[in-house]
């Protein structure tokens, strides 16, 4: 199987490792418009030689790990050069803008819409890792609109890699993913730039940083390469959510100038309930 990926960072190269594990047999191509990335995808073993759209006509599988607004752009190219018998299937965080570009394209038969939930906050080649997919979440998109014998070899791929397979259209998948990763997301970068603005006049602040700091902040190191066109392609559900978070902070202010306390306190008690929601449990079961 000729496997090309378009975009050798985290998402792809994690891809490439899996590929390579279950399928040793196989032939990974990259292509990056960064070359310092392909030379570094061939030195750690991630890809077999680099490559381009001169070539896409060889693959059997496309996985296109770049950001969303690249997206937009390029797989409409993508899809053009790829022959009747290759499935190609993103890693974006925004689907509703993506898809309805697609959805005349001639090839859309040819087009897995995925999301991969599965990351950390690194990128590049060496953030690749091994059995990165094992238990997460892949959303897929109007599977209805993928050639059948297509979506199922890339839902081969997602099973042997250890994923759940979650669908759900556009629009829904833009919404949650707002409230799950893109909130998340965005308190995290303005809370290491109130830190850092603080920083300038208490040198000592991060001394007392301990883990529960870093571990909130960790995702303040992501690409805003990565970030900014997903803000911009899902503004409206990610204006909705910052507007009830600010709310929400609001009130919890509010209820410190008041000395409300046991308000305060019933909220966070409240709020533990999403232990039992990321285990699992059903909130009405115990």
């Amino acid at each position: 199987m000729n496997v090309f990926i378009i975009g050798i960072g985290l998402i792809g190269g994690s891809f490439a490792k899996d590929i390579r594990r279950i399928n040793p047999n196989a032939k990974i191509f990259g292509v990056d418009a960064n070359e310092a990335h392909l030379e570094e995808a061939i030195s750690l073993n991630l890809i077999d030689a680099k490559s381009s759209y001169d070539n896409l006509a060889l693959a059997n599988m496309v996985i296109v790990s770049i950001p969303v607004d690249v997206l937009v752009t390029e797989l409409p190219k993508i899809l053009d050069v790829v022959n009747d018998d290759c499935v190609v299937f993103d890693g974006g965080s925004t689907k509703s803008l993506l898809c309805k570009s697609l959805e005349d394209h001639p090839k859309r038969r040819n087009y897995l819409a995925a999301h991969p939930i599965a990351g950390t906050e690194f990128s590049g080649p060496s953030a690749a890792i091994e059995g990165l997919y094992e238990g997460k979440t892949n959303i897929i998109c109007e599977v209805e609109k993928t050639a059948f014998k297509l979506q199922e070899r890339a839902l081969e791929l997602f099973q042997k890699i250890g994923m759940r397979i979650r669908y759900m259209n556009p629009e829904a998948h833009d919404k949650h993913i707002a409230y799950v990763s893109h909130l998340s997301h965005i308190s995290s970068f303005m809370l290491g730039k109130t830190v850092i603005e603080k920083e300038k006049n208490e040198r000592d602040i991060f001394d007392m940083a301990g883990s529960g700091f870093e571990s909130t902040v960790r995702l303040a190191k992501s690409s805003p390469a990565m970030w900014t066109p997903i803000f911009e392609q899902n503004k409206e559900n990610v204006v909705e959510t910052l507007d009830e978070y600010i709310q929400n902070l609001e009130e919890f202010k509010q209820m410190l100038l008041r000395s409300d306390y046991q308000g305060i306190y019933d909220e966070m008690d409240n709020t533990n309930k999403i232990r039992e929601i990321l285990n699992g449990i059903p909130l009405n079961k115990k």
